[in-house]
């Protein structure tokens, strides 16, 4: 994919926890979690809007777009 989840990177940069970040943005751990890792499709923007509000920061602080040859899905809206 060619969306890049940076939420580690945040996290580390102001020192807070998956448990206390995910308490402050009041989503599940294991939600969190797969968020960190990467390991999710998509993310709701009341969901993203909490994780700036709570890091500080801006979306594409936490989200990177990396050109790649081959798209795994066609997106469309």
């Amino acid at each position: 994919m060619a969306i890049i989840v940076r939420l580690d990177r945040m996290m580390a940069d102001r020192k807070i926890s998956l448990n206390e970040l995910s308490e402050l943005v009041g989503i599940s751990i294991v939600n969190l979690s797969n968020l960190k890792t990467g390991k999710v499709k998509a993310i709701r923007f009341s969901t993203l809007n909490a994780i700036c509000r709570e890091l500080k920061c801006q979306p594409g602080d936490i989200l990177e777009y990396i050109e790649s040859d081959y798209e795994e899905d066609n997106c469309s809206m």
